[in-house]
């Protein structure tokens, strides 16, 4: 989830300076301000998702079924720039609003799994490790940056569409994983959410 999630900073916005039209309404603004994105996304969304777990009750997926659906979020936000990267070419430019609907996706999927991994670390760790067991969650985080400046360094050499095709490829083949292994793995967590 992190290497496709951390895009953010590296290739996303390669792709927003170069093959974006930063114009909204006649407006021109620059790249960077696409970074802006997830935060807003973040404060706007957050209570919708909060509310939507304490409002399905018993019905609320169970803690690896959320990583699923965050890891299919942002395989679904990789694989809408493949046909936007086809568009722009080598030296055309897209809508912004393929990078606004992919980082609102990615959002959609961090919120499916940051705050449930933290909170299913502190319900599943023994007491006398859980410091440890967070410190290991934000462990996989740093790898997840360290595979995604891996990826990113792909960005000249590798074909647009084949990038991000990858990425959303790998993201959703986890999820499909992830999804084949929840239910022995809900019945082992009883009844953590």
């Amino acid at each position: 989830f992190w290497s496709a999630y951390e895009q953010a900073g590296s290739s996303l916005s390669l792709f927003a300076e170069h093959k974006s039209h930063n114009v909204v309404f006649g407006f021109n603004f620059p790249a960077s301000w696409y970074q802006s994105l997830p935060a807003i996304f973040v404060i706007m969304f957050a209570p919708m998702f909060a509310w939507l777990w304490i409002r399905l009750g018993s019905r609320e997926p169970s803690s690896p079924t959320k990583f699923a659906l965050g890891l299919v979020l942002v395989g679904l936000g990789m694989a809408i720039l493949v046909p936007a990267a086809l568009l722009a070419g080598d030296k055309g430019r897209v809508s912004p609003m393929w990078l606004v609907l992919t980082y609102l996706l990615h959002t959609f999927g961090e919120l499916c799994l940051s705050p449930v991994g933290l909170s299913a670390m502190t319900k599943l760790s023994p007491t006398r490790v859980v410091s440890l067991m967070m410190g290991v969650f934000f462990l996989s985080i740093s790898i997840g940056d360290y595979l995604s400046g891996r990826a990113a360094s792909l960005y000249a050499t590798l074909p647009l569409p084949m990038l991000f095709g990858v990425m959303a490829v790998f993201a959703l083949i986890a999820a499909f994983i992830l999804f084949l292994l929840v239910k022995p793995t809900v019945r082992l967590m009883s009844g953590v959410k």
